[in-house]
């Protein structure tokens, strides 16, 4: 028996039917190195100098307090405490904003996830309220229209430092108002006190060269069979236009429990093979490697992905698409410059096939609709 599909890719799954019968809107929004070097990109390496210790007073917001005028200084945003009862499954928010009175360029995120977290989310937000405490939230709301909210980095590691090249930096507003979106799951037979917290480290202001951001690729076309391998090849997974150029540097791949690889490659078109962007040596699915690529990889015109995901479901029941560790997921996320906004982009053979890249996609606005972000 599948697992029903998850909000975000149902209800865009049922925009994409009813614009089949005539339903309509738009969206756009805008926001800046091929050898390909492997790295796990994890606090112990690639550190930059950043590192977890973020050497500011803490004054117990959450936030720590950082001074000076760029370069060397760090903001902290913890999540949690919580305690998790055994067999609980959720997904739980916090917002908090910096506290700073003047933009900071992000040069590094270090991520530092609890034990039993299975992803983490970290977004920078248009507009809102602090919560004075983690509460139950709809994941990945934010991901199809960029002018309220975009994420920044997702980790599935217990530790990692997204390290951008130099020069390349994440822009936060003064006060900016930051989500960590945890997904976990207590998988013992005991409470567990789950915390975590994502760290941004400036880097100095006269080093700033381009603006950074993020897209999340995937495919939700997956039924594996009970006590079966399967295999979801995407040929070609197109992007719009205005992306041709863009710096792709790093890219991390996602599946859940049952995955066994993930692999993707730039392409030209869909007869191109292209140039792979993605294939650890040895995938794992709890701890996926991020590989970086130093120089990075230019989108060409006309330009896309290729990707591939496989699964090995040991267990009696199918499996399809779903935001549950019982489920599966096929995505990969990359980090480009320069911004051309947060990218959503997927593939899917249903409903007569359908590539579709938010916020370009006039389809994005009835997606967002269905979800109630409009």
């Amino acid at each position: 028996m599948a697992v029903p599909m998850p909000r975000i890719w149902s209800v865009g799954l049922a925009a994409l039917l009813a614009a089949a019968t005539g339903c309509s809107s738009d969206s756009d929004d805008d926001s800046g190195a091929g050898d390909t070097g492997s790295d796990d990109g994890t606090a112990s390496d690639d550190g930059g100098g950043g590192g977890q210790d973020d050497g500011t007073a803490d004054d117990g917001s959450g936030a720590d307090d950082g001074d000076g005028a760029g370069g060397d200084t760090s903001f902290k945003v913890d999540w949690g405490p919580v305690t998790v009862d055994p067999g609980v499954e959720k997904t739980m928010c916090i917002r908090k904003r910096l506290p700073t009175d003047r933009p900071i360029r992000v040069g590094q995120i270090v991520n530092e996830l609890g034990p039993a977290s299975h992803h983490m989310i970290v977004y920078r937000l248009a507009d809102g309220d602090e919560t004075a405490e983690p509460e139950e939230c709809t994941p990945f709301v934010d991901v199809l229209d960029p002018s309220k909210g975009a994420p920044m980095a997702v980790t599935q590691k217990s530790s990692e430092t997204i390290a951008l090249p130099p020069g390349v930096a994440f822009t936060l507003d003064p006060g900016q108002l930051v989500r960590i979106e945890l997904h976990f799951i207590n998988a013992t037979d005991e409470q567990v006190e789950l915390t975590a917290s994502s760290t941004f480290v400036e880097i100095a202001e006269d080093e700033f060269e381009q603006e950074a951001d993020f897209m999340f690729i995937g495919n939700p076309d997956i039924n594996v069979p009970a006590g079966s391998d399967f295999t979801l090849d995407t040929p070609f997974l197109p992007l719009p236009d205005r992306l041709a150029g863009i710096q792709v540097f790093a890219v991390t791949g996602h599946e859940h429990q049952w995955g066994t690889g993930v692999t993707a490659s730039m392409v030209t078109g869909e007869a191109d093979e292209g140039t792979t962007i993605y294939d650890p040596e040895n995938f794992q699915w709890n701890e996926p490697e991020t590989i970086y690529h130093d120089p990075a990889l230019t989108l060409p015109d006309g330009g896309g992905f290729r990707f591939q995901c496989t699964w090995h479901n040991a267990s009696q029941q199918d499996v399809g698409f779903g935001e549950s560790v019982d489920d599966e997921m096929c995505f990969f996320w990359a980090y480009y410059y320069p911004s051309q906004g947060s990218q959503l982009c997927f593939h899917t053979e249903q409903f007569g096939g359908h590539d579709l890249c938010c916020p370009d996609d006039p389809l994005c606005d009835l997606i967002g609709g269905f979800l109630g972000q409009d």
